[in-house]
């Protein structure tokens, strides 16, 4: 396994009001590789930006350790780093928000030009790099245009080439898709998807749209009360939720649910299995119950079938309902897995009960 690039190990935070302790991160560990694109899920008041937060410092935890590239920043209560050497540090970590915090008074390249103002490089310097980065992000045209002169996705773009300034090599987004339309939703999640693999960025995405995850992230984590309840591999976690706010997010497995529950079978037969499938890839494209048929004999009958996008590849998700004596239904599963296809079997009462 690779050496993660951010380790959040044990992270609490808790805030006090008044008399009373709000417990805002509970004993919360994460692990995120190099090139990542990390989204990290979980409605309003979840813990989920106070969670990042910790990954500067710009929130200290209570207690916990944050490491940050193999480099301690905070660990057994204390900080590890002066002041100065964390202000240093964090020039390596960009951040971009829902609210985009441009200088509306300065010109385009100006804002982004205001965070390259502790570089070493000369004015000229500067100029070339700032216009270079208004290339990446698509605005280098409007580079005299002033913040009020443009729209909401171009006012995020120009947040996310002055969140690259100074060549981090981790950049947090905060929500920022969130003040948006669908269309500039999608062209920034393109874009951060973009420079995910051009520059080899890591990318932590905070958000309470899955679709904003299911777009461009490769690897995701729910929270809820300050916990994370479930992680892993967008694929596992979205097309095999286990906690039912999970499944509230992911929402294309409730439609299936709802789906199945339509068919009003109360139970299958002796010689019936109901099985989830998942296929990605070329096997989207394949007749694969039919190829079932045609190699074994076996009948399967679909209920459900959909075909989503996750992290920018298709895969496709079957409900189908085997039937064949035991023998018959092991072969069949076999077969399915040689063509790589996931077969989970789901207990049906799982199904109508839930």
């Amino acid at each position: 396994m690779a050496k993660p690039i951010i380790d959040l190990a044990n992270i609490n935070v808790t805030f006090k009001q008044g008399k009373e302790v709000v417990h805002a991160v509970k004993d919360v560990s994460l692990s995120i590789e190099k090139g990542d694109i990390y989204g990290i899920v979980g409605y309003s008041g979840a813990g989920k930006s106070t969670l990042v937060r910790t990954i500067n410092l710009l929130q200290k935890p209570t207690d916990g350790s944050v490491t940050i590239d193999g480099e301690s920043f905070f660990k057994d209560h204390q900080q590890q780093l002066s002041n100065k050497e964390l202000q240093e540090k964090r020039r390596n970590i960009g951040m971009i928000f829902q609210h985009f915090n441009l200088l509306n008074e300065t010109t385009v390249i100006e804002n982004v030009l205001f965070a390259l103002k502790h570089s070493k490089l000369d004015d000229d310097a500067q100029e070339k790099k700032a216009l270079e980065l208004l290339e990446l992000v698509g605005l280098k045209d409007k580079a005299d245009f002033y913040p009020v002169q443009l729209s909401g996705g171009e006012q995020q773009r120009v947040s996310i080439a002055r969140a690259l300034a100074n060549d981090p090599e981790i950049l947090i987004s905060d929500e920022a898709t969130s003040a948006l339309d669908p269309q500039n939703t999608n062209q920034i999640l393109d874009l951060l998807k973009q420079i995910n693999d051009k520059l080899d960025l890591t990318v932590v995405l905070i958000t309470h749209e899955m679709d904003a995850v299911k777009r461009v992230a490769n690897k995701i984590a729910v929270m809820e009360h300050g916990q994370i309840i479930e992680r892993g591999p967008l694929q596992k976690v979205f097309l095999q939720p286990q906690q039912e706010l999970t499944r509230q997010f992911v929402g294309g497995s409730l439609a299936a649910v709802d789906t199945l529950r339509a068919f009003n079978l109360d139970h299958l037969a002796d010689d019936e299995e109901l099985f989830q499938l998942v296929y990605n890839g070329n096997n989207v494209t394949k007749s694969i119950i039919i190829a079932l048929y045609k190699e074994l004999g076996v009948e399967a009958s679909m209920l459900y079938g959909n075909i989503e996008i996750l992290g920018g590849e298709p895969v496709g998700t079957l409900f189908v309902v085997v039937k064949g004596d035991d023998k018959q239904r092991q072969a069949a599963v076999k077969f399915l897995e040689d063509n790589k296809v996931t077969v989970t079997k789901i207990d049906e009462r799982r199904i109508w009960n839930e």
